[in-house]
C-alpha cells in the first residue's frame, strides 16, 4: 500500500498567497476608528484570513508585514496584488 502525496502546489485561483506584495487600505474596525484611521500601505501578505471563522464568513481579511516589519490587517476586497512570490 502507497501513502497518497499531497499536491504542495499553491492554489492558483486564490487572490493572494503568503508571500505576494500587496498595496491598500488598512482596516480600522468601527469602534477603532475614533483612535485610528485606514491608511495606505504596501507590503507582503503574511497571513490569510483571521483565524477565526465566523469573522472570516463576514469579511475576508489578510495581514501584511510592512517594510518596517509590523503589520497591518486590509480587506481582501480593499487590497490589490503589486507581485505574485516566486514558487521556489
Amino acid at each position: 500500500m502507497t501513502t497518497p502525496q499531497r499536491d504542495q502546489r499553491s492554489r492558483t485561483d486564490a487572490p493572494f498567497l503568503v508571500g505576494d506584495r500587496v498595496r491598500g487600505t488598512t482596516y480600522v474596525p468601527p469602534d477603532l476608528r475614533l483612535h485610528e484611521s485606514p491608511e495606505p500601505f504596501e507590503g507582503v501578505v503574511v497571513q490569510l484570513g483571521s483565524g477565526y471563522p465566523k469573522v472570516d464568513a463576514k469579511h475576508a481579511f489578510l495581514w501584511i508585514r510592512l517594510a518596517d516589519h509590523t503589520e497591518r490587517q486590509s480587506l481582501v476586497s480593499e487590497t490589490e496584488l503589486v507581485t505574485r512570490r516566486r514558487e521556489s
